[in-house]
């Protein structure tokens, strides 16, 4: 391991070296950013279109709670959303690149530790989280570049039958059920754990804004976290009775679990709320793309 080690310092540092003497010798070497510039500025990028997906889920949904519109909207319902607006193939292949610039972010986060949260059971359950946070948003990329082909005509159905589809598929395996039912009582932790965090963190720690800024978009944190933990749980029950019930008709969309919440005694509220959480969301990933400290791990080391 540690002659491993060694060699892989060694490649590292001579590729260091050459990259320093292109630059001395190249006036258009020079002109380009170092590596961890890069990584940072895809970064922030990755962070903007996090919080241009969330911003739009939530005016979305805010207007499904008021009867403006007849959906509710998840993350991957406003992408269909902007599949629709003028100069669609612009907006979606940007967003797209973003959403790819964010989950190179997460890999690093969860992969080598860029966040430098340790290998402890607590640091490694926050790399996992951001592993997950990675994949789900790696798979909206791809869903957005898919658009880009074919849009749906009705991106609810569409997203509620896909999902069906792959219900159907669990409950086609042995004890499909139960596995059914883990899946979405996992969903629903996924869910509790962001109102945890949202109620129990303190999300400033890795702002480089000055203490004034920090206290005032602390909240929107709190309550982004809150609410987006909330929009999961509505979905996770919904799978859950899928596997208890055997039926894979039960499972539905993110929006259409969301709707679902507003069919309940005081829904509307509810879902209004939720609405203005995840606009909240949106905003602090606006935030994040501004004065998150982003440092790109000095090892590429996933034991570090």
């Amino acid at each position: 391991m540690t002659a491993f080690a060694d060699a892989r310092h060694e490649i590292r540092r001579r590729l260091a070296a050459l990259g320093e003497a292109g630059r001395k010798h190249s006036p258009l070497l020079r002109r380009v950013p170092t590596l961890d510039r890069l990584i940072e500025a895809a970064a922030r990028v990755g962070y903007g279109a996090l919080g241009f997906v969330y911003l739009s889920a939530g005016v979305l949904t805010l207007l499904a709670a008021t009867d403006r519109i007849r959906d509710a909207a998840g993350s991957k319902e406003a992408t269909f959303w902007l599949a629709e607006q003028p100069f669609e193939r612009v907006w979606l292949i940007l967003l797209g690149l973003g959403l790819l610039a964010f989950v190179q972010w997460c890999v690093l986060q969860s992969v080598f530790d860029a966040d430098h949260v340790g290998t402890t059971w607590k640091g490694l359950m926050k790399r996992a989280s951001q592993a997950c946070n990675g994949l789900f948003h790696g798979i909206l990329a791809v869903s957005v570049f898919g658009l880009l082909k074919k849009q749906p005509v009705d991106p609810n159905a569409v997203e509620t039958a896909a999902n069906q589809d792959k219900a159907a598929m669990v409950l086609s395996l042995p004890f499909g059920d139960w596995l059914l039912i883990a899946i979405g009582l996992g969903i629903v932790g996924v869910g509790v754990s962001n109102i945890v965090n949202g109620l129990r963190e303190d999300f400033t720690k890795k702002l480089a804004c000055s203490a004034k800024v920090c206290r005032r978009v602390a909240p929107l944190a709190k309550a982004g976290n809150v609410a987006r933990g909330v929009s999961f749980i509505p979905l996770g029950i919904f799978v859950v009775l899928g596997g208890l019930h055997s039926r894979a008709s039960e499972v539905r969309s993110f929006g259409a679990a969301l709707d679902g919440l507003e069919a309940q005694p005081g829904g509307p509220w509810i879902l209004a709320f939720t609405a203005l959480g995840l606009m909240a969301f949106g905003a602090f990933s606006f935030v994040e793309a501004r004065f998150r400290r982003i440092q790109p791990p000095h090892d590429l080391n996933p034991l570090t």
